[in-house]
């Protein structure tokens, strides 16, 4: 059973305390932020006649830190209510409150002393059985605690989150000696089913696991450039996507992490370890110069890059190391890097570059990758009991697509070691003993089953019930039918699962085909249907380079027959004999949203970024997104009495016509996508479990479909009404003429054309206006250019 926390408490209310604070505010939990008592008044305080007795001063510093979180970008809260949740004060005057809460969170200055001083008041404070933590990004978690009471020593333990709190998964938790197995298992679990984390267990050693093999891999980087004469930018080309990492590469990570941060975070290692390991966590002389400068990234607006603005536009320069003067960016093109473009997945593309030997690109790769392989190898049992959870530390905190152990198995672990002991490395013995009893790979799956190597024999990993994987569920199970856009799996107990395939999971006939089948699947031999995927997006819309070939060649009668079947697929959807449960995360535009309105229910995983999208490419939506957007407005309305149906059908006009994405599920609900019977998963590895778990329930309770019902629409006068809006901006020149006359269009379909307010029309009549305005529109040149400006620009035109 999971722990309940239902209050909890952050002392510090920095960047990390703030952020630490809104995440637990964003899930639910009633949050005090405290941190200490200004020393001085500013001038601006004196003026006001404000003394440090004032609690406008004595609160000052936590209250600035939570106006602050409306402001950065990206958002720390989901949704401007999380602010609610989040109390401040001080740590003299309010540290009765920690009397109350389940959960105290330290995230004060990373020194020992001060750290041990804030953790001996929390103890007089706490309640017998709350959990204490420290958020500590490498300082020894026992000796915190090593002068408080044994009933805090039991509930004390490591969290180590990674900024920004709401968006990296990883959550490290740290045990000591004393703390409870209970108290680590049950948190472990809120990580997990309560902060949406993926959680790894550590051990108490310098940085802990994801800091240590990721700031060594990154000043090997750093070593590796300066001894092979590259620069900053080249560098950067090669060690981003092409190996599977993030498109920040490795000195843009440096930039947005902070160098003053960095250099703490090796300084705590290389103040700790001996012979070779310190000397590569030392920091190099031109780095130091550039924190000397205060050159320290992004937070100073310039680091290893800075952007200059020329004549109106903006060019990104690269920092020369010997002359700490900025030059224009370079990238390494090499034979080895364009065999690697054309190679699909990390693995792959690694391989192609890690085995090019004499090639500048890969003996980089090579030069980098094996340090950090041998040495995530050489730390197993020091850092971490397993390879999983490296692996996993490094994927969810340094948002690499392989951990090391993956990596290895990916470029061929024999064929590794071979090269390694060629140039003299020494590799752990352990690995050796793998090799030479025949195993030749840290992971293998079988009998559906992932194991891993561990201590001489293969485990399986022990993941979460409420993780389902689509992948190994084919494997296993098979699928039931499929085509080149989709396939329908068995997900067991009865539900079935339609998984999308296409490109960016793009929505084309062979999709839509594939709904019309599952459905009817579903009707005849299942309790309910989940759509979902595991890809990168759950859907970025239709098929938009297909749409605009047809108008292109005055196919509309081809045009006009997609969209009637995708309208007719999504009546199937939401008029199924059987609950349907669309579980979308990530961008769900367009098309994607159109498929989650209509069904039975959504459950959406927290960031799900939904929105109507059409008008940005001249459009508006043709799947009946008009239609269902607005009657989830009108049934929220209340019923019995008089509502201002006027107000809703503003709310959607403006949401469409602004084309509207929310930067979470939470935003998706207040945008009118989501309403209270619909869910939010906060774990995106549990939305599947959760939206099976959503079918069963809905079918349990004897799921009826909707009845069809008549919808009342606003008419000629509400039409008017919203054209009067959008004329308004076209006056103030915020609208083009083309923005007015999709404006015009969609304000005619949400009105139901020219009728009386209140007339009540069926979905069949209001499908037909829909149909009838995205044709004209994809007919207009202007709407023609503004889809292939979004194809070969990947943002909205203009014109």
């Amino acid at each position: 059973m999971t722990r309940k926390i239902r209050r909890a408490a952050v002392l510090g209310s920095g960047v990390m305390g703030s952020g630490i604070a809104a995440h637990l505010a964003n899930v639910g939990i009633e949050t005090w932020m405290l941190d200490i008592v200004p020393k001085a008044l500013t001038d601006e305080e004196q003026a006001k006649g404000l003394t440090l007795d004032d609690k406008a001063v004595r609160n000052k510093l936590a209250e600035t830190s939570k106006k602050a979180l409306l402001k950065q970008k990206p958002s720390p809260i989901t949704s401007k209510g999380s602010l609610d949740l989040i109390h401040t004060g001080n740590m003299t005057d309010d540290m009765e409150v920690l009397g109350e809460v389940d959960w105290i969170i330290e995230v004060v200055v990373e020194n020992l002393s001060v750290k041990k001083q804030v953790f001996q008041e929390v103890d007089k404070y706490r309640k017998i059985g709350a959990i204490v933590s420290s958020n500590t990004s490498g300082i020894s978690i026992e000796k915190m605690a090593e002068d408080c009471s044994d009933d805090f020593k039991q509930h004390f333990l490591g969290t180590h989150f990674f900024n920004p709190p709401r968006y990296l998964k990883l959550l490290e938790v740290i045990p000591t000696r004393w703390t409870d197995q209970q108290v680590l298992r049950e948190m472990k679990q809120v990580g997990e089913d309560i902060l949406g984390k993926g959680v790894v267990e550590a051990k108490d050693t310098p940085n802990f696991i994801a800091n240590r093999i990721g700031t060594y891999g990154l000043l090997v980087t750093v070593r590796e450039m300066r001894k092979q004469g590259l620069s900053i930018g080249e560098v950067d080309s090669v060690t981003g996507p092409m190996i599977g990492r993030p498109k920040s590469a490795t000195f843009r990570t440096l930039d947005v992490v902070g160098l003053d941060t960095f250099i703490h975070v090796a300084k705590n290692v290389f103040d700790q370890v001996e012979g070779e390991e310190k000397q590569v966590f030392e920091i190099p002389d031109f780095i130091q110069s550039m924190y000397e400068k205060g050159w320290l990234g992004q937070k100073s607006g310039q680091g290893f890059f800075v952007k200059k603005k020329q004549s109106g536009s903006s060019t990104i320069y690269e920092l020369n190391p010997d002359t700490l003067e900025y030059q224009e960016r370079k990238k390494l093109k090499t034979k080895a890097t364009e065999l690697a473009k054309q190679e699909k997945g990390p693995g792959r593309k690694m391989k192609a570059l890690l085995y090019a030997k004499g090639d500048p690109a890969g003996d980089l790769i090579w030069s980098i990758t094996k340090p950090v392989l041998l040495y995530a190898a050489k730390l197993t049992g020091e850092i971490a009991d397993d390879i999983v959870s490296i692996d996993e530390a490094m994927k969810w905190g340094f948002g690499w697509e392989l951990g090391p152990f993956e990596m290895w198995d990916a470029i061929g672990v024999s064929e590794a070691v071979e090269r390694m002991k060629q140039e003299g490395e020494n590799v752990p013995e352990w690995v050796e003993k793998m090799l030479a009893a025949g195993a030749t790979s840290f992971y293998k799956q079988e009998s559906g089953s992932l194991l891993y190597y561990h201590k001489g024999d293969y485990q399986q990993r022990q993941a979460n019930p409420k993780e389902i994987h689509l992948k190994s569920l084919k494997d296993s199970k098979g699928v039931i039918k499929k085509n080149t856009g989709a396939s329908l799996i068995d997900l067991g107990d009865g539900v079935a699962g339609l998984e999308f395939q296409s490109k960016s999971n793009a929505i084309g006939l062979d999709i839509i085909q594939m709904i019309n089948y599952a459905v009817e699947e579903v009707e005849r031999n299942f309790q309910g249907l989940v759509i979902g995927n595991q890809g990168k997006n759950f859907c970025v819309g239709a098929n938009l380079a297909m749409m605009l070939m047809e108008a292109q060649d005055h196919n509309f009668f081809e045009i006009e027959m997609v969209v009637k079947h995708f309208q007719n697929a999504m009546m199937k959807v939401k008029y199924s004999e059987k609950p349907v449960v669309a579980a979308p995360f990530g961008m769900t535009l367009g098309g994607g949203a159109e498929v989650c309105l209509p069904a039975s229910s959504i459950q959406a995983a927290q960031e799900t970024y939904i929105g109507l999208v059409e008008a940005g490419v001249g459009l508006i939506p043709g799947g009946g997104g008009n239609k269902e957007l607005y009657i989830k407005q009108v049934r929220d309305l209340p019923r019995g009495i008089d509502f201002d149906l006027q107000k809703a059908a503003n709310h959607v006009f403006e949401t469409i016509a602004t084309a509207k994405v929310s930067t979470s599920a939470a935003e998706g609900r207040e945008h009118g996508f989501l309403n209270n019977r619909d869910a939010i998963s906060v774990n995106a590895d549990h939305l599947l479990y959760d939206a099976k778990q959503k079918v069963l329930a809905l079918s349990k309770a004897g799921y009826r479909p909707p009845e069809r019902e008549k919808i009342p629409v606003v008419g000629e006068a509400g039409y008017a009404a919203m054209l009067l809006g959008a004329k308004s901006l076209a006056f103030g020149g915020y609208a083009s003429e083309h923005d007015l006359k999709i404006a015009d269009k969609l304000a005619f379909v949400l009105a139901g054309g020219r009728l009386k307010s209140g007339t009540l029309v069926d979905e069949q009549y209001l499908l037909g206006l829909e149909r009838e305005a995205f044709l004209s529109l994809i007919g207009e040149r202007k709407t023609q250019e503004r889809m292939q400006h979004m194809l070969l620009k990947g943002k909205p035109l203009r014109n």
